[in-house]
């Protein structure tokens, strides 16, 4: 842990760049409170979108807007592009890889999760997680790579299996796209038959997808998956990972070339070695105030924190969630410092959807959960994110990539790149 003087001291500082650490450092800014903010990247990643960019759907530049770019104006936000190598929440300081020191009156940790492959053999080693900027382009690069290659064969080599684990938003949203891909834009650039070689798999080991949303949605999801060639598969886990397929728990062989792996998040390394208390998939439980409890003026925020809801259970690790939780902690945090009382945090809740495919999406908007089915729905997505992105140009480039790749069988993007699983 940092015990040393700070070589670095602000009023507050903020770990990780994601919808959590920007809408606090952004309410901050705007009360004159100074910030440093650390990611070890230099940009805010749209993680709604990556299975998009994973897809060809959109580029780089519509997911991924540069730091400094967002706090340009905000001239008590300092981005530091580091990694943090230690948190102390007791002397609410950080450690850097290059040494600095950095302390602060008030410490914010919104370091995000990583993929949870649940210690099944080989699942770290052979699939592809789909979680952050470099998992997209990685998976994207890899699926290019394998059409190019496919196309140089003859007969069932040509064949491309490729297996989704996982049946939440990202795993059927990334199946959908894959399948419509097939139909459209594989067919397009190679041929028909070339593309009816090509086979998309969906395993969750629930009984349907998409949990947490209402029958009527899931079944909807299902049978749209199942419409656009996905082969569905329910209730049942996978045993085992390995470089040619995925074993089942029920004994089952599938072949795969590709394995995408969305089957749950789990909490960073940081978070464990920083002695915060960890509940249920490592995320750290806090109080009503977003504070941890015990560690006055300390705040988890984002995928890595339980923010309880109005019953008492953990929030979703929604975008939605991790942006308001942001915002409030950052007046909260002002009340801190200006000598003013927290307020518990109170979630407006948007509700939740996930695409399915061209036309086709399930929403289930508001507390009450009015349903929405089909092509409806899918215009209150594109339009949903097209909003929850954080500038003009991503904004534009977006609806510029949706008209392309939803109006016709053309991909706008293609992203060529280390094709290997590192």
């Amino acid at each position: 842990m940092a015990t040393a003087e700070p070589d670095i001291r602000r009023d507050v500082i903020i770990v990780g760049g994601g919808f959590a650490g920007i809408a606090a450092a952004r309410h901050l800014a705007s009360e004159g409170v100074e910030v440093l903010l650390v990611d070890r990247n230099n940009y805010h990643q749209f993680q709604p979108m990556l299975y998009q960019l994973a897809a060809s759907q959109v580029g780089i530049s519509q997911v991924a807007r540069p730091l400094r770019a967002i706090f340009r104006r905000d001239r008590t936000v300092r981005v530091v592009v580091d990694e943090v190598t230690a948190v102390d929440p007791e002397a609410k300081q950080v450690t850097l890889a290059d040494g600095a020191v950095c302390g602060a009156r008030a410490l914010v940790v919104a370091a995000g999760a990583t993929a949870n492959f649940f210690g099944i053999p080989g699942a770290q080693e052979h699939a592809y997680p789909l979680y952050t900027l470099d998992d997209a382009i990685r998976l994207s690069a890899r699926m290019l790579a394998d059409l190019d290659r496919a196309d140089t064969l003859t007969g069932g080599e040509r064949d491309i299996n490729v297996i989704v684990v996982g049946g939440g938003p990202t795993g059927v949203e990334i199946a959908g796209a894959l399948a419509e891909n097939i139909d459209t834009a594989v067919a397009a650039a190679y041929s028909d038959a070339f593309a009816r070689g090509i086979t998309v798999r969906l395993i969750e080991m629930a009984p349907s997808v998409l949990g947490g949303f209402t029958e009527d949605s899931q079944d909807y999801a299902i049978q749209k998956l199942r419409e656009r060639g996905v082969d569905v598969r329910l209730g049942v886990g996978v045993n085992e990972v390995r470089d040619d397929g995925v074993s089942l728990e029920d004994g089952t062989w599938l072949d795969g070339d590709i394995v995408v792996w969305t089957g749950g998040l789990t909490s960073t390394g940081l978070l464990s070695e920083s002695g915060l208390p960890q509940g249920k998939g490592g995320r750290v439980e806090v109080d009503a105030d977003l504070t941890v409890p015990g560690l006055d003026g300390v705040y988890v925020l984002g995928d890595c924190a339980a923010i309880p809801d109005s019953n008492g259970g953990p929030l979703p690790q929604l975008a939605s969630v991790a942006q308001q939780s942001g915002k409030w902690a950052g007046r909260n945090i002002h009340a801190d410092l200006t000598g003013g009382a927290r307020e518990p945090f109170r979630y407006r809740d948007k509700g939740i959807m996930a695409m399915v495919g061209r036309g086709a999406a399930v929403a289930e908007l508001g507390p009450a959960r009015r349903t929405l089915h089909g092509p409806l729905a899918f215009v209150s997505w594109l339009g949903v994110h097209a909003t929850m992105l954080s500038g003009a140009w991503q904004r534009t480039g977006a609806i510029a990539s949706w008209s392309i790749a939803f109006l016709t069988n053309r991909r706008p993007q293609v992203v060529l790149g280390q094709a290997e699983k590192s």
